[in-house]
């Protein structure tokens, strides 16, 4: 009689082959927009080191040639603006033709904007959502239809704070970020069933080259941020990486539906 591990093993192919180790993004290819700079050049870094090949994109072309040039041969780039949503099919066609087929997509690429309310324009608001959402979904669709055709793949949100609670002045960006978060949900409840898993990340604050200018700029808002981190520091580009390696590997393929604060406890901080 074939024992129960046995069985298991039958069930699930690839829960032999990952046992070694589940963390292991060993021949995937992963997306990474925004991969040029601070938090999407750290993901990009982490799952290379995890044994992904990883394509980053981004509008600045110098940019993106010193990323690779520091992240090695695993990584590669293409010039795109995810805002164009007319061309994302393409692009994600020419990365299926060129590198083959993706299993992972980060949506990190975005935009923010710190105005008062009273002051934001309907131009600045459908600005922020046409990044921030519009292009995520866009992108995404393209990138689920072929997931879902071979019945395999990761999509992870980069998520907010700013989803989480009130931050003033960020009006724009939280509404685009919190339509992040309902849009996790509805994706994995659409396409879990095929086996491919959306989840999102939510940095808190974390340590880049933008939020240190940001943060110095507005000496009360770090202090406050920092009053309500139990762990009393900023992040750190990797810790983000991490996440994203975990979540795009086996040792998360249980995980889907899900909001990870990534924020040394901001979330839950008093």
């Amino acid at each position: 009689m074939a024992s129960s591990d046995s069985l298991l093993s039958a069930a699930h192919p690839q829960a032999a082959l990952s046992a070694a180790n589940p963390f292991s993004l060993e021949g995937k290819l992963a997306l990474v927009t925004g991969g040029g700079t601070g938090i999407g050049l750290e993901i990009a870094r982490c799952l290379s080191v995890a044994g992904a090949t990883v394509v980053i994109t981004g509008r600045r072309e110098a940019v993106l040639q010193e990323a690779v040039a520091d992240l090695g041969p695993s990584v590669h780039y293409l010039t795109n603006d995810v805002g164009d949503l007319a061309q994302l099919e393409e692009l994600v066609a020419h990365i299926e033709t060129t590198f083959g087929p993706l299993d992972i997509l980060v949506n990190n690429a975005g935009i923010n904007m710190k105005k008062p309310a009273l002051e934001v324009t309907d131009e600045d608001f459908s600005r922020i959502l046409h990044t921030n959402l519009n292009a995520v979904f866009a992108l995404t669709r393209a990138c689920a239809r072929r997931m879902v055709a071979r019945k395999s793949g990761v999509i992870l949100m980069i998520s907010s704070m700013a989803a989480y609670y009130g931050i003033d002045r960020v009006v724009a960006y939280a509404a685009s970020k919190s339509a992040v978060e309902g849009m996790v949900k509805v994706l994995a409840s659409e396409f879990s069933k095929d086996n491919v898993r959306i989840n999102a990340i939510a940095p808190g604050f974390i340590e880049t080259e933008m939020s240190r200018t940001a943060m110095n700029s507005d000496p009360e808002r770090r202090d406050r941020a920092m009053r309500r981190t139990p762990m009393g520091r900023f992040g750190q580009p990797q810790d983000i990486g991490h996440a994203a390696v975990f979540l795009a590997s086996d040792a998360a393929r249980y995980v889907t539906g899900a909001s990870l604060p990534v924020d040394g406890g901001n979330s839950i901080g008093f």
